[in-house]
């Protein structure tokens, strides 16, 4: 048996692989939240159509917006007083002009990624639709968000935004 020669070069490979290793799988993991992130959000689907008012608070008075057609959207957080982080929003989605077979409201952070909170509203008939959202505390006083409705109609998902601020409380 011929005699072994200690190897350095072996020993010094083994943390610099194990780094490689880690990099590339934190790497995959990232990739995939995006992927998942992108996918969840199928906004690519989705003819966005500008609000009626840049400036418009969803809990003060309903928001509205027309989405072509003669089809029009309000949206409106049904409670008193103003949003709060983690409390429940009632809220009521209304449409006009075309039938709307679902109707879906995201928040999302405008300035910070919160992640993706999604809640579909149930149909009440009449163009009504309903149901219960919530948005998530932030580190900062004032956290700017965005309440993004989708419509599915038979021309196609269309949808609208509303921007509104949340105070920490």
């Amino acid at each position: 048996m011929p005699p072994r020669i200690p190897s350095s070069s072996g020993a010094a490979r083994l943390p610099l692989l194990h780094l490689l290793i880690t990099v590339t799988l934190l790497t995959l993991a990232v990739a995939l939240w995006y992927l998942t992130s992108y996918s969840l959000r199928d906004e690519a689907e989705v003819r966005w159509m500008p609000p009626a008012r840049a400036a418009c608070d969803p809990s003060a008075a309903p928001c509205t917006a027309r989405l072509g057609g003669g089809a029009e959207l309000s949206l409106a957080v049904v409670s008193q007083g103003a949003i709060r982080p983690l409390e429940r929003l009632p809220l009521e989605v209304r449409v006009s002009g075309t039938s709307a077979e679902a109707v879906r409201v995201d928040f999302v952070g405008r300035e910070m990624d919160m992640g993706l909170h999604r809640f579909p509203l149930e149909a009440e008939g009449g163009g009504v639709f309903r149901g219960a959202g919530q948005v998530s505390i932030c580190t900062e006083a004032v956290m700017p968000w965005r309440a993004k409705v989708v419509v599915d109609t038979p021309q196609g998902r269309l949808g609208s935004w509303f921007d509104f601020e949340v105070e920490r409380r």
